[in-house]
């Protein structure tokens, strides 16, 4: 493959890079630290020249902030990738979605993909990361092969939003558990989530792939218990376990209220809590793999507990400098 990766110098696209390099494929990161912006048109027309595979992994991520800056990197920096693909004769586009396309608030159980886009959305990321997706499915032809992936809560070394913000509000005494805490989730750590990509983008080389045209979930092989697990990986670089509980019913109450001081008083940063981040932390969401395993080979070539032990040493590291 000769490859572009948009967000290619961030979290995910790194190691999407990394993966494509040592398995001798040529891969260009294109990002705005190496001056491709994808709502440049232009500019990312002209970086994708010579490509016949894209990974459009840039995002604007966050759970707050202004509509209209979602509205720009998700929404019409996708239609951008889209256009830039076109013109540039690119064969095969994997895009990096999210389950939180079809969350409406209630239980994932092992959940295929079949899942229905809820009529509305509690932030405006999943929203706009649907449009996004939508319009990547629907640009799939024979010209042009695309798929849509969906990892859940990526983890890991050099993670630079998940785990640090859990640990800091842990440490501060800020985190409580939102519920009875023994919903489960699906985690994706970041080598996995980037073999997913790879492995999709190998299925698309083919022309009747089953992977053509569908959005898919990708994640650990194990579901875990989200709080479990987030005691481990607190015992494991010294902050004491998290022990007091609030209620689901009320932290969703308390991230309404907190909504509606923040845009009426127009406050900077974001609230302490939001209605989308009380059902997210309370409720379960576990995904099967059945559909990717079926589709394109997906195999997580990371075990979960060598996941958490990697991630915890880089933890430590990032503690002891």
């Amino acid at each position: 493959m000769r490859a572009l990766v948009t967000g290619g110098h961030g979290f995910l696209g790194a190691e999407i890079v990394a993966q494509l390099r040592a398995a001798g494929h040529h891969a260009t990161p294109a990002s705005r630290q190496s001056g491709v912006d994808i709502l440049d048109r232009v500019a990312l027309t002209e970086a994708m020249v010579g490509h016949d595979v894209v990974f459009h992994v840039a995002a604007k991520a966050g759970v707050w902030g202004p509509a209209a800056e979602f509205e720009a990197c998700n929404v019409m920096g996708t239609q951008n990738v889209l256009a830039a693909a076109r013109a540039t004769g690119v064969a095969r586009l994997v895009y990096t979605s999210s389950p939180s396309v079809v969350f409406a608030g209630d239980d994932h159980l092992d959940a295929g993909n079949d899942l229905p886009y809820p009529l509305r959305w509690l932030a405006d990321y999943p929203r706009t990361k649907a449009l996004a997706e939508q319009r990547v499915l629907a640009a799939n032809d024979p010209s042009l092969r695309t798929v849509a992936l969906r990892p859940h809560l990526i983890y890991g070394p050099g993670d630079p939003h998940l785990l640090p913000r859990l640990l800091a509000r842990a440490r501060a005494g800020r985190l409580r558990i939102v519920g009875k805490g023994d919903n489960r989730v699906s985690l994706t750590y970041v080598k996995n989530a980037a073999a997913a990509h790879l492995q999709a983008a190998i299925a698309l080389a083919e022309p009747d792939s089953d992977a053509a045209g569908r959005a898919f979930f990708v994640n650990d092989a194990e579901p875990v218990v989200l709080w479990a697990w987030l005691e481990q990986v607190f015992a494991g670089v010294g902050i004491a376990p998290v022990r007091r509980h609030v209620p689901a019913g009320l932290a969703y109450a308390l991230g309404g209220a907190a909504e509606w001081v923040w845009r009426t008083l127009s406050l900077h940063g974001e609230p302490p809590m939001t209605r989308f981040v009380a059902l997210q932390l309370a409720t379960s969401h576990t995904y099967s793999l059945g559909p990717a395993q079926a589709a394109f080979g997906y195999a997580p070539p990371v075990a979960g507990k060598a996941a958490l032990a990697e991630t915890l040493t880089w933890l430590r590291s990032c503690s002891s400098t």
